[in-house]
């Protein structure tokens, strides 16, 4: 008499899958900064947000957009560290080193060592404004600023810098042909890299993906799969757009001798809402975009010119800005809500599983998820879209999974029946 196989108990499979999820995927997590703007009226306490981000978030460095002293004592004996910035149009000022001395006297020293300031920017993406005033300025005041950190011994703890939006480079069709603009490269951005390299500080850039795709590229530019492009040159594939873009940042470095100087994010991220002519402004691509960026960032894998390294990296933004001028999605780049419930799941909760085990049973996808505060479980279904090869996650409770349904919540997503 043939021998049958027994069947495996959903109680099994879910005990083994526990089993598996404790032993396997819960690991440390990566940390990642966030850009703390806060033109807006609707926005909570500074120090309900320092706590909120060092208690339960895996977020461990904030970028300010000037030196507000309600923000800076928020962070009081938090593990965040600080980014500080001197407002644009103090840069002329702090180039007397009186000024400068007074500056940092009033904006860092009262709150050191206490609030733990990494870094002062001074501006932000001063050489897009086209200020002839502000950009002859700019290397001065941070030479000077340096010098008033150097005569208080906290130079080697606070490292002075400023952003930049990628408008400092020519347009190049290759990362490796990317150049700086002519005129801002030897008689700006050559003495300032010379600065940075002096003083241990790094480049610091704001790479927008969102900002330089198209309908065709969208996919590119959210870290999705897709047929990538090849530069010329190099012979070096590129899958995402944020590579290309860093890459184009290191070769016109390089050109100028400074490759060794690090290289930081200073700003990047998604909105999840627009005006009625944009494509790809949507919590989804929001959420694919951000999600997938803090992976790649911290992965170790670098980019095709920079291998194996990890970015440190500031998505812009932690909330919302309800009284941002511009286009809609100027209001629309936050991460959380102003009560802090996250407007989309990219696992920066401090108890988000850190991965899945599964099983698989015909066309139906187990998952246990775990989370690493109380270990508690839920069960959750992956629908896959017929030919869009997309997924989307359903929790479902246990005595429920038997039969369900999806219904279409994007267009890239199909509607249809699984059944275990």
């Amino acid at each position: 008499m043939e021998k049958k196989t027994p069947l495996i108990s959903l109680d099994s499979i879910l005990h083994a899958t526990l089993l598996l999820l404790a032993l396997v995927f819960i690991q440390e997590v990566q940390g990642i900064g966030v850009n703390y703007g806060t033109i807006a009226d609707n926005l909570p306490p500074p120090a309900e947000v320092a706590k909120f981000l060092s208690k339960s978030t895996i977020i461990n460095r904030v970028r300010l957009f000037d030196a507000n002293p309600e923000l800076l004592r928020a962070f009081k004996d938090t593990r965040i560290e600080v980014t500080i910035t001197v407002p644009n149009n103090q840069i002329p000022r702090v180039t007397n080193l009186t000024v400068a001395r007074e500056w940092v006297q009033t904006n860092v020293q009262p709150f050191i060592p206490s609030t733990k300031l990494v870094r002062m920017l001074v501006g932000n993406e001063v050489l897009s404004t086209a200020n002839k005033l502000l950009i002859s300025n700019l290397v001065p005041a941070m030479q000077t600023l340096h010098v008033a950190l150097v005569e208080l011994s906290i130079e080697s703890h606070i490292k002075v810098t400023t952003p930049h939006s990628l408008g400092i480079l020519v347009n190049s069709t290759t990362p490796s042909g990317a150049r700086f603009r002519q005129g801002y490269d030897t008689h700006v951005i050559k003495p300032m890299l010379s600065f940075l390299r002096d003083s241990n500080s790094p480049f610091m850039v704001n790479p927008y993906p969102f900002f330089g795709f198209s309908v065709d590229t969208l996919d590119y530019a959210l870290f999705l799969p897709n047929s990538g492009m090849v530069d010329d040159v190099t012979q070096l594939r590129y899958t995402n757009m944020l590579d290309a873009q860093l890459d184009s940042v290191y070769s016109a470095m390089k050109v100028l001798g400074f490759e060794d100087v690090e290289i930081v994010i200073g700003e990047t991220g998604w909105p999840t809402k627009g005006d009625p002519a944009q494509i790809g402004v949507d919590p989804m691509s929001a959420s694919e975009y951000n999600g997938n960026l803090i992976r790649h960032v911290t992965s170790g894998v670098g980019t095709p010119l920079m291998p194996n390294r990890t970015f440190e990296t500031y998505i812009f933004a932690l909330f919302d800005e309800n009284l941002k001028p511009g286009p809609t999605c100027e209001r629309n780049f936050g991460l959380f809500w102003p009560n802090m419930t996250p407007v989309y799941d990219i696992q920066i909760m401090r108890n988000t599983a850190i991965g899945v085990a599964h099983y698989r049973h015909k066309s139906l996808l187990i998952i246990m998820y775990a989370t690493m505060s109380t270990m508690t479980t839920s069960l959750w279904v992956v629908f896959t879209a017929v030919g869009g090869g997309k997924m989307f996650l359903k929790p479902l409770k246990p005595h429920l999974v038997t039969r369900t349904e999806m219904k279409n919540t994007n267009a890239r997503l199909t509607t249809f029946v699984v059944q275990a």
